[in-house]
């Protein structure tokens, strides 16, 4: 085995164990772990600090500093806890039981939807725990396909590998993984996105939090040229860890002109207000970590003339 894979799998190594550790752990044991280590991290080491709160400022600002430190913190448990529900989740929630860990809200159109022989288009962000979103989809009984960067470790790209496709998600990889998509498309099946990463200054720009934040158009094109429903969803937190509350928050077909989502640009608008109205209602699940307004649209000759 080469250096670097020995790196990689010793890296792999450790991960595995520390996931054993938290699997044996309660889940009332790890929130105050969580507790602890968010104070760490953002009080302590203060990681990603600027970014974060110049992140909340943009979106928030009439917070009081105060405020915002608050809400970095319990950001941080909310990472902490996604982690310890997603290592939880394979021996808790099973398809006989989910009903004690999992609330549904607004999914009947999107039930009914799925139902049917017409691809479908679920659009979701860093917002909740959108890893276990895609375990639930599975769990009651509609597999999806989603798309990920493969890790550069590939023993752990393997190990969450298996847990996406546990209960039936298929992982297509970000790089390359386009004309995969369109079969899916195709034959009438479901892809699910993560919708709020920067996308380049070449890409759609729209509002998200009042600025104006590059995304990727295709999920817009996908959707109008191969005649796809599209969902907002969302899975996040509700009073305690393990307990979550499943939502479809809006969903729109490109049948219907009424809408006025007919070209790309007012479609992948919509689904990002969805996704902010979602995100202000609990901020706390949210990834201000991510530099999702690192890009800035580029003026034209035109409007600099």
């Amino acid at each position: 085995m080469k250096q670097g894979g020995i790196v990689d799998y010793s890296v792999y190594l450790l991960v595995r164990m520390l996931v054993c550790v938290v699997q044996a752990m309660p889940i009332e044991t790890c929130r105050r772990a969580a507790n602890a280590l968010a104070w760490v991290m953002a009080d302590v080491l203060r990681v990603r600090g600027n970014l974060v709160d110049e992140n909340l400022r943009h979106a928030f600002p009439q917070m009081l500093p105060g405020q915002r430190r608050r809400l970095v913190r319990r950001m941080w448990e909310h990472l902490f806890l996604l982690v310890v529900e997603v290592a939880h989740a394979p021996q808790r929630i099973h398809e006989t039981n989910w009903r004690q860990f999992v609330r549904l809200e607004g999914v009947r159109p999107l039930v009914r939807q799925l139902l049917t022989r017409r691809p479908t288009i679920v659009v979701t962000g860093h917002f909740g725990n959108f890893e276990v979103g895609g375990y639930l989809l599975g769990i009651l009984g509609f597999p999806s396909h989603s798309v990920a960067r493969n890790l550069d470790n590939p023993y752990l790209n393997r190990f969450v590998g298996r847990f996406r496709g546990m209960t039936g998600q298929h992982i297509i990889p970000k790089q390359g993984g386009y004309e995969q998509m369109l079969d899916v498309l195709a034959g009438g099946g479901t892809m699910t996105f993560l919708a709020d990463q920067a996308a380049g200054p070449k890409d759609c720009w729209v509002d998200f939090f009042g600025r104006p934040a590059s995304t990727h158009k295709a999920i817009a094109l996908m959707s109008l040229q191969h005649d796809a429903p599209m969902a907002v969803c969302y899975v996040r937190r509700t009073e305690r860890p393990m307990h979550f509350e499943m939502v479809t928050a809006a969903m729109c077909d490109p049948r219907d002109a009424t809408e006025g989502i007919a070209s790309i640009h007012r479609l992948t608008q919509w689904y990002t207000t969805e996704l902010e109205r979602a995100i202000r209602q609990r901020p706390e699940q949210y990834w201000w970590i991510h530099r999702r307004w690192k890009e800035r649209p580029r003026r034209s000759k035109n409007k600099a003339a």
